[in-house]
């Protein structure tokens, strides 16, 4: 009996014991490398491949061995009809099942390129992404997370960086790497991206699954705590981030742009462009603004800014010796976009101006081509990796929101620690 007593305390003692001992699913941490011939960015994958991040990917691709085995998904199956939900305007609308073989066993989706938009009919295959898991201050431990992905040929690489295999999705679609980190590690289907600022080879980092999110300069202070929140925006048939901005303003001053103008086709977040494109209704009004409030901020006293022979792809450059740089960049108006929701999001110099050249700084904002003002097939602002740079971004799926937060001049996206720790 003594030992039947024992032997009864000893399984119980386990069971109470078991839920402490039990880990609990880790997010997945990837560092975010910026090239600099293209600046785009960049993650490891698998081993020795990397691909470029696209926020507004709905697909993970990359370019497959000549043998490949493609993976048994019917034409009809869930994961095919997934695959091909969205398509880019350069693909073929084509019916799945007309691309698979006599079978039926072989699915092909449409990979496409984002920044020439050439597009391709590929496999799908079943791959990895190799990772670590991290506790938001360190990577802890190797990971290999099962993904689907599809394949292309090596010609869908042209115009990405160097060494680039491919392209992660990191859209709202069920096939983009977060739902499928999400759902091979059971953690929340949201991310976290960090850009690192300039072109040095420190990476940002990105945090599939949530925060938290600590950096060397202040080890305990989380960042995911100090996020301001703004609704993300569903748009039918395309699985992109948008959010809503309501009004512009330059140093407080609102933009006078045409009633509409900011909601008539959206505002997406997008890192395949290297900066933020606005539609011409918008642009004409902000630079406008933004040169007057230059030119006032000079007449007050402040540094006269000479304008210079613009540098395309830019419209308004200035000799940056004329140009005050402090702790935040060039002393210029800033620019404050409130969102959906009522947050603000203000942007300093050190997201507005972009040095080109050895005296050149020029507006980091781009004009689209070919579209006119008002047009709705277009975004009205298209956000790029510049001015998301050194803001810690959380793109929550389920919840449906954007969280923001920028990061203090002391500290900066490539400042995480990426030395390993025991688990």
């Amino acid at each position: 009996m003594a030992r039947l007593h024992l032997l009864a305390m000893a399984v119980s003692l386990a069971v109470l014991a078991w839920p402490a001992s039990c880990k609990s699913a880790r997010s997945v941490l990837a560092p975010v490398t910026k090239d600099p011939a293209t600046r785009l960015y960049t993650i490891p994958f698998h081993y020795g491949a990397n691909i470029v991040v696209d926020t507004a990917g709905p697909l993970v691709w990359s370019t497959c061995a000549p043998d490949h085995l493609p993976a048994a998904f019917p034409c009809k199956s869930d994961t095919c009809r997934l695959a091909n939900k969205y398509h880019a305007p350069s693909c073929t609308e084509s019916a799945a099942d007309k691309l698979c073989d006599h079978s039926h066993k072989v699915c092909k989706a449409f990979p496409y390129n984002p920044v020439t938009g050439a597009c391709a009919a590929g496999d799908l295959i079943h791959t990895r992404f190799v990772a670590n898991t991290t506790d938001g201050k360190n990577p802890v431990s190797q990971v290999n997370v099962r993904a689907v992905a599809a394949c292309a040929p090596s010609k869908l690489l042209e115009s990405l960086p160097q060494g680039a295999s491919g392209v992660a999705g990191l859209a709202g679609s069920d096939l983009a790497l977060p739902a499928q980190v999400a759902s091979a590690q059971k953690v929340s289907n949201k991310f976290l991206l960090c850009l690192p600022r300039g072109l040095s080879a420190d990476p940002g980092v990105a945090v599939f699954g949530g925060g938290p999110l600590h950096f060397m300069a202040q080890p305990e202070r989380d960042y995911t705590k100090e996020l301001a929140y703004t609704p993300l925006v569903a748009k039918k048939g395309n699985p992109a981030h948008y959010i809503t901005i309501k009004s512009i303003a330059v140093e407080s001053a609102r933009v006078p742009v045409p009633a509409q103008a900011l909601a008539t086709g959206g505002v997406v977040l997008c890192t395949r462009s290297p900066f933020t494109l606005l539609r011409s209704d918008v642009f004409l009004p902000l630079v406008d603004a933004f040169t007057k409030a230059l030119a006032k901020q000079g007449a007050q006293g402040g540094p006269v800014a000479k304008a210079v022979k613009p540098y395309a792809p830019f419209q308004l450059c200035y000799d940056r010796r004329t140009l005050a740089n402090t702790r935040i960049g060039y002393l210029v108006p800033a620019v404050t976009l409130t969102l959906g929701g009522g947050k603000n999001w203000t942007m300093d110099g050190l997201s507005l101006m972009v040095d080109m050249g050895p005296t050149t700084a020029c507006l980091a904002f781009v004009q689209m081509q070919g579209v006119k003002g008002g047009d709705g097939s277009a975004p009205s602002v298209l956000i790029g990796g510049f001015q998301m740079e050194n803001t810690v971004l959380e793109f929550h799926m389920k919840k449906k929101r954007l969280g923001f937060a920028r990061l203090p001049s002391f500290t900066q996206c490539s400042h995480f620690n990426f030395t390993t720790r025991s688990a």
